[in-house]
C-alpha cells in the first residue's frame, strides 16, 4: 500500500512545513501556506514505471577543469530567428525551457508554430485543449503538419510513456499547471504537483537528451505560478508579454544557462499567427504627416538590441488644485525626478500643469538613456515648439542637469544612421573612440540640459 503523508507547502516559494502557519518563515509572505497530500509509492511499485527503462547512464566521475572540452554543445536552429536569438543561438539538446505569460498572449501559438515549422519529430501535449482545437489552430497558421504529433492528456505517467515510445526530437507541454502525477494526491496546479511534474520532465530531458518546452501560467502579479523551484530547475526562462491593445509581442529572456539574458525577440500578432519583427523601430515609430510639439525620438536598448521609439508628452494647465501626473510605459517616479530637475536647474515651471507621458507602441522602457528624449518632449510641449522628426536623442539626465554617459552609444548611433536620421544628440563623455566621419548622421555631443535648450528651443 502506498504511504500517505500530509505536508504544508508555501505557494509562493515552495517551502514545506510540518504544520500550518499564517506566515511563511522562508519568504515572509502571509496566507500562502496550503495543505498538500503526498502519496509515496514503495520502491517495488516505483520500479514498475516502464517509461524509465533504458535510461541508465555511466555514473559521472570527477575530472580536472582543464580536461573539460568546450564548444561541444550542439544547438538545433529553428526557422524563427527571434526565438533563436533569445535561446542563445538555438535549441540545446536535453535542455528544459519554461515560457510564461498572461492568458491569451500567444504562448500556445508560439509553441505550435515551432512544432509545425521544424523539420523534426515533435510531440505537442496539451492539457487545456482537445486535439480538434489544436488542429483548428494549426489550420489558421497554415503550416505543414507532417512530423508533428499531438496528444490531449494530463497524466504525467502516460505522457512520459508515450514519449518514450515515440522518441520525439522535441517535447512540448501545454501547460505544466494542468499535468498531474499519480504520486501526489492534490489538485492540478498545486505546489506539490508542479514541483513533482517539473522534476520528472527535467529527469526525462537530461536522461534522453530531448529538449522539453513547458508553458507556465502567471499570477496576477506577473510571476510564474507555482513554486519558485520551477524556475530554478529549468535551463531557460522566457517571459512572453505584450499589451492586448497592440499587435506586437515581446519574448524576453529571464534566465539562460546557455546564453545571455540580455536578448529580446519581438513578434507581431496577426490572423496567421505570430510574425517575426526584424526591424522593431518601424513598429514603434508612429507615422505622422507633420512635426507636432511634445514628441521626441529616443535611441534605446532592449537588452543588447538597439531600437528607436517615440516618446510623447502633453503639458496642459490644470483645472484642479492638485495637478495630474500620468506615465504609460515609463516609471512615474523617474518622471517626477526629471520634472524636479527641469524646475530646479533650468527654471521651467510645471507646478500648475497636468503632465501626461506616453511611450508610443505600448512598450515599457527601463533604459535610463531615454531621459534626454523625455526631457525634450516635455519642453517641446510646454513651449509648444515642435522638434524635427529627423532628430533623435540618447542620454541619461543627472540630478544636477548634466547629461551622463550611456552604455553602447555606438550601437545607438548605428541604428539611427541605418534608419536615415539626420542628427542624434549623445553625451559628450561617450564620444571617446567614436569617429563621426564613419556615419552619415550628424552626432552632436552635449553635456548639460542648457546646451540642448539653446540648440533646439532658444
Amino acid at each position: 500500500m502506498p504511504k500517505v503523508q500530509k505536508v504544508y507547502a508555501c505557494t509562493s516559494c515552495g517551502s514545506t512545513f510540518s504544520k500550518w502557519a499564517g506566515q511563511c518563515s522562508a519568504c515572509q509572505e502571509w496566507n500562502t501556506i496550503q495543505e498538500e497530500v503526498i502519496v509515496k509509492q514503495s520502491p517495488k511499485e516505483n520500479a514498475k514505471n516502464v517509461w524509465r527503462k533504458g535510461t541508465k547512464k555511466e555514473k559521472p566521475r570527477p575530472k580536472k577543469l582543464k580536461q573539460v572540452e568546450t564548444g561541444t554543445t550542439l544547438r538545433r536552429k529553428t526557422h524563427d530567428d527571434e526565438l533563436n536569438r533569445v535561446l542563445g543561438g538555438g535549441i540545446v539538446d536535453g535542455s528544459m525551457v519554461l515560457i510564461g505569460g498572461e492568458p491569451g498572449i500567444g504562448k500556445s501559438t508560439l509553441m505550435l508554430q515551432l512544432g509545425l515549422s521544424l523539420n523534426a519529430k515533435i510531440l505537442y501535449v496539451s492539457g487545456e485543449e482537445s486535439e480538434e482545437q489544436i488542429k483548428m489552430r494549426a489550420n489558421r497558421l497554415g503550416k505543414s503538419m507532417s512530423d508533428c504529433f499531438v496528444m490531449a492528456d494530463t497524466s504525467l505517467t502516460n505522457i512520459l510513456l508515450q514519449s518514450q515510445s515515440l522518441e520525439p526530437d522535441i517535447l512540448i507541454i501545454d501547460s505544466i499547471q494542468t499535468i498531474t502525477s499519480p504520486h501526489i494526491d492534490s489538485a492540478p496546479g498545486s505546489v506539490s504537483q508542479v514541483r513533482e511534474c517539473s522534476s520528472e520532465f527535467q529527469r526525462y530531458a537530461k536522461e534522453n537528451g530531448i529538449p522539453v518546452f513547458i508553458i507556465g501560467h502567471i499570477t496576477k502579479d506577473g510571476a510564474i505560478a507555482g513554486p519558485k523551484v520551477l524556475e530554478h530547475i529549468v535551463d531557460v526562462v522566457l517571459q512572453f508579454e505584450g499589451d492586448r491593445n497592440y499587435t506586437h509581442r515581446i519574448l524576453r529572456t529571464i534566465k539562460n544557462r546557455f546564453g545571455s539574458t540580455s536578448e529580446l525577440g519581438i513578434y507581431e500578432m496577426n490572423g496567421n499567427g505570430l510574425r517575426e519583427v526584424s526591424n522593431p523601430s518601424e513598429l514603434l515609430l508612429s507615422q505622422k504627416e507633420a512635426d507636432l510639439s511634445g514628441s521626441a525620438i529616443a535611441a534605446t536598448l532592449e537588452g543588447i538590441r538597439p531600437m528607436l521609439i517615440e516618446t510623447q508628452a502633453l503639458v496642459s494647465t490644470s483645472v484642479y488644485s492638485s495637478p495630474q501626473r500620468s506615465a504609460t510605459g515609463f516609471d512615474l517616479r523617474r518622471l517626477g525626478m526629471l520634472l524636479a530637475v527641469l524646475e530646479k536647474r533650468c527654471g521651467f515651471q510645471f507646478t500648475g500643469n497636468d503632465i501626461f507621458l506616453n511611450i508610443a507602441g505600448g512598450i515599457k522602457v527601463n533604459d535610463p538613456a531615454i531621459d534626454l528624449a523625455i526631457v525634450c518632449a516635455l519642453i517641446s510641449s510646454l513651449e509648444d515648439i515642435s522638434l524635427n522628426s529627423n532628430i533623435c536623442f540618447a542620454g541619461e539626465v543627472g540630478l544636477s542637469g548634466e547629461i551622463r554617459s550611456i552604455q553602447r552609444a555606438e550601437q545607438r548611433i548605428q541604428e539611427a544612421n541605418r534608419l536615415g536620421f539626420k542628427q542624434i544628440f549623445v553625451p559628450k563623455f561617450n564620444m571617446k573612440g567614436i569617429d563621426p566621419k564613419n556615419y552619415d548622421v550628424e552626432i552632436i555631443a552635449v553635456g548639460k540640459l542648457e546646451e540642448i535648450y539653446n540648440l533646439l528651443f532658444a
